[in-house]
């Protein structure tokens, strides 16, 4: 994994230690602390400072997804084995099950707002855990196999792309706000913290699409990655967006391309 500057995409530091392909990589709410999911059967956090991996927690399969949960003591997991942990980093042999999917996790989010565990899986389900108690506390599902899902970035939002279908829902109440039907098949979907803008990512097109949140209606095309895309995040001010490809490369986009921002500087005449 490689931390990055999120202006510029300067190069800030590598973390090494995984021994195969690192599927997930989230910051904890400060940034001082990083956590990673890999296909070598374990979830790593490191010192975001200095690269120093501080605990790994092993798994016996892949683990696709991974997240702070609560704090930067707490990590949750998503595998390739269905099930959904949560470590304490004190005591990194000593997992709780959470829950359980009918398919391979796909993803792992934590929403501070509620405080609770989102996770979804390669078939059709959306599982929200309450870590307070903890139990199931609501499940959604999707009218296709899920590829991913999002939350904004206060944890009010959540998206989730499925085949031909970007559906949005409520995360205060998990009631569905919006679901659009689209012409090709999706693999990402991001919504901006204004609720202006979602960006979807095309499953075999490979194209990033730049829509209207309320309407659908599409802005933006954008061509660049020769692979199919995996995710897509805001930054907290809306103005740039970032994607990530099977093809090795982290995209920056302009939400709105002609602005000065970060690398992108425009000589006066």
């Amino acid at each position: 994994p490689i931390l990055r500057d999120g202006a510029t995409g300067d190069w800030l530091g590598t973390f090494v230690g995984h021994k195969g392909a690192v599927w997930s990589a989230m910051l904890g709410s400060d940034t001082s602390r990083a956590v990673t999911a890999s296909a070598d059967y374990t979830a790593k956090v490191w010192d975001a400072i200095s690269g120093q991996e501080l605990v790994s927690f092993m798994h016996g399969n892949i683990v696709k997804s991974a997240d702070f949960a609560g704090s930067d003591e707490s990590v949750a997991t998503g595998s390739q084995d269905k099930a959904v942990r949560l470590f304490d980093v004190s005591r990194p042999d000593a997992p709780t099950t959470l829950a359980t999917h009918d398919a391979p996790v796909r993803s792992v989010k934590w929403s501070a707002h509620r405080r609770l565990l989102i996770s979804a899986d390669a078939g059709r389900q959306i599982k929200i855990t309450d870590l307070r108690s903890p139990a199931l506390a609501s499940a959604l599902e999707a009218p296709e196999p899920i590829a991913s899902i999002s939350l904004t970035g206060d944890g009010r939002v959540l998206s989730c792309a499925a085949g031909r279908r970007v559906l949005v829902w409520d995360a205060d109440a998990f009631k569905l706000t919006r679901d659009f039907a689209l012409a090709y098949d999706v693999s990402v979907a991001a919504i901006n913290p204004a609720r202006t803008r979602m960006v979807v990512g095309g499953r075999s097109d490979l194209l990033i699409r730049c829509c209207e949140f309320d309407s659908g209606e599409l802005l933006d095309t954008h061509k660049g990655h020769h692979g199919s895309v995996h995710d897509a995040c805001f930054s907290p001010d809306g103005h740039v967006y970032a994607t990530g490809s099977e093809d090795g490369t982290v995209r920056l986009w302009q939400t709105n391309p002609g602005s000065e921002y970060g690398l992108w500087q425009y000589r006066k005449a």
